[in-house]
């Protein structure tokens, strides 16, 4: 092991309260923007006021979305019309979707979004049912940062704002614990003396303790939260700092930097870092009760998913990952014409290997069936995606997306013996032409707020927008593509509360992100594009917002992912069976 960072990092905060009671602070009036929930923002406050300061303290972090839960009215609102920043060192819907998902929170209230001017403050006009009319300014504190790339971000930092009786003593932003934390990890990683070759560790381990927000809100699985915040932020920015070291382009996929496991858990008082290269031990694989898949209401083990394969029919195939775990297969002949069924690409995408499954016990009952099935493509990452949901069960957790090598398995180019390896011999072994390929995003809000706040490279995920599917095809088969579409969402379209639930979806994403870049067909959001990318002519990627949710929502997820693969190989042999 080699240690490259271990402190404490004294919480603002503790600081802020501290430098404030002081007695010559007294008849101070104090606003500050911290990363801090409102307990303990109250708290302080309190404590503040019995030293004769008068503190209003609030959330750096969505700072609109906090005004409306702790200061604004709600009670009787009718309409909201909300003018928010366009800032021109920031993407043009960066404070749009900042205010998210503040019209799924405003249930029957008219809520509209104006682009204004470049000051950092959404102004507010609310009015009520009994033709009252409120005005708000609500303060967004941000500030230009430069990142691990060398470009500018405007960020949301710490702000603090104080007048004395003699007149202003101070306006300015300032660093807090988090963000101090997040500077720190980054420096160490780009000082270190990395290999010239990849990958650069076997893992780079980002541990971290730290208080902050972690708040649910009344909509969907929405939850704010600091601290998965961190671990998206940590996770995307070392993975882009790799690339740009190798030489890559930002839109590379094949990057092999190792495996990178930030893991931010909630602390109390002064945050504390360690970042260390660890070597991978003896593959650990957490515990998970035993399922029954028809009604799983969480990801099932390793050991049940490797358990259910071996119970279907077929020939087993196998690959091995970069720790040493088991990729395993089944390939059944049929008369039909063969599909590939994969799922576990990115293993936090938790829905898709209970989908999978549940479809191939379905498929397999009819002799004619031909299928080639991978329930877990990339089982490092899942067995480490259970370890992180141990500490934050709902966070996305995009650590575990990508292999022990740090590599997309799809884009895996190099090592035919890793997890890709089960892919190829899927391939080889049924010839197949059309590729069905579960996934899932995130089910809540996907931020990067020390970096600009959008996930860069990923703005479409960034906000839910229901059950979506992607269909890839080679130029010469367009029309089996659309028609395959056509199918499979005519028969999702069937699912009770799919269609409703993607509907609300759509509306409150396209709100905050300023409309649907992508087409809708059988209420299925859709891109079909044309590419010869694919082995198989005909990829189908289906995409649920599927990161990390469990009870019910969990049950739907899988059986969409199920009912998709069944339609889609039904579709299929029907489309085959026309052109012989």
């Amino acid at each position: 092991m080699t240690v490259l960072l271990d402190e404490r990092v004294p919480r603002t905060l503790d600081a802020l309260v501290a430098e404030w009671s002081a007695e010559d602070r007294r008849g101070t009036r104090l606003e500050a923007w911290l990363f801090e929930d409102e307990p303990a923002r109250r708290k302080a406050e309190a404590i503040l006021a019995e030293a004769g300061v008068t503190a209003r303290l609030r959330s750096a972090y969505k700072p609109l979305v906090h005004a409306f839960l702790e200061e604004v009215d709600t009670a009787d609102l009718a309409r909201v019309e909300i003018v928010y920043p366009l800032h021109p060192a920031a993407n043009a819907i960066r404070f749009l979707s900042e205010a998210y998902p503040l019209a799924g929170l405003l249930e029957g209230v008219e809520t509209v979004f104006t682009p204004g001017d470049e000051k950092l403050v959404y102004r507010v006009t609310a009015q009520y049912r009994d033709g009252r009319t409120a005005e708000h300014e609500v303060f967004a504190p941000n500030r230009i940062r430069r990142n691990h790339l060398g470009l500018d971000d405007l960020c949301p930092t710490g702000w603090m704002r104080a007048s004395a009786p003699s007149g202003l003593v101070r306006d300015e932003a300032y660093t807090t614990e988090i963000e101090t934390v997040f500077d720190n990890v980054m420096a160490v990683v780009a000082a270190h003396p990395w290999p010239a070759e990849e990958p650069y560790a076997e893992t780079l381990a980002i541990d971290v303790s730290i208080g902050g927000i972690e708040r649910p809100l009344d909509y969907g699985d929405e939850v704010m939260s600091t601290r998965e915040a961190l671990h998206e932020d940590f996770y995307f920015s070392l993975l882009e700092f790799f690339k740009h070291r190798s030489g890559r382009p930002p839109e590379d996929r094949g990057l092999q930097p190792g495996q990178i496991v930030p893991d931010i858990r909630a602390g109390e008082g002064d945050a504390y870092v360690r970042v260390a290269l660890l070597p991978f031990g003896r593959p650990h694989d957490p515990v998970r009760p035993e399922q029954v898949l028809e009604t799983a209401d969480a990801a099932p083990g390793l050991a049940q998913i490797y358990r259910e394969l071996a119970d279907l029919p077929g020939e087993t195939f196998e690959a091995v990952s970069r720790e040493g775990r088991s990729v395993r297969g089944i390939y059944r002949p049929g008369r039909r014409p063969a599909v590939l069924v994969s799922a576990g690409q990115h293993a936090n995408e938790t829905s898709a290997p209970v989908g999978a499954l549940r479809a191939a016990r379905r498929l397999l009952a009819d002799p004619d069936v031909s299928l080639a099935l991978i329930a877990v493509e990339n089982p490092d990452g899942y067995a480490l995606h259970g370890r992180l949901c141990e500490a934050n069960p709902r966070h996305m957790h995009h650590a575990a997306r990508y292999t022990s090598l740090g590599s997309d398995v799809e884009f895996d180019r190099g090592n035919p013996t890793y997890e890709i390896g089960a892919r190829n011999q899927a391939l080889e072994l049924s010839g197949a032409e059309l590729h069905v390929n579960l996934h899932g995003y995130p089910a809540h809000e996907w931020t990067r707020p020390f970096t600009g706040y959008l996930p860069r490279g990923f703005e479409l995920w960034a906000i839910p927008k229901g059950f979506f599917l992607i269909m890839r095809h080679h130029p010469a088969w367009a029309e089996q593509a659309r028609a395959l579409i056509e199918a499979v969402t005519k028969r999702l379209q069937a699912i009770p509360g799919l269609a409703a639930f993607n509907r609300r979806q759509i509306e409150i994403c396209a709100i905050h992100s300023g409309g649907t870049p992508y087409e809708i067909v059988n209420d299925i959001p859709c891109l079909v594009t044309a590419e010869e990318r694919h082995p198989s002519p005909l990829t189908l990627i289906t995409e649920f917002p599927d990161e990390t949710i469990y009870g019910e929502p969990f049950r739907f997820a899988h059986t969409v992912q199920m009912t998709t693969v069944l339609a889609a190989e039904e579709a299929f042999a029907a489309m085959m069976a026309q052109t012989v």
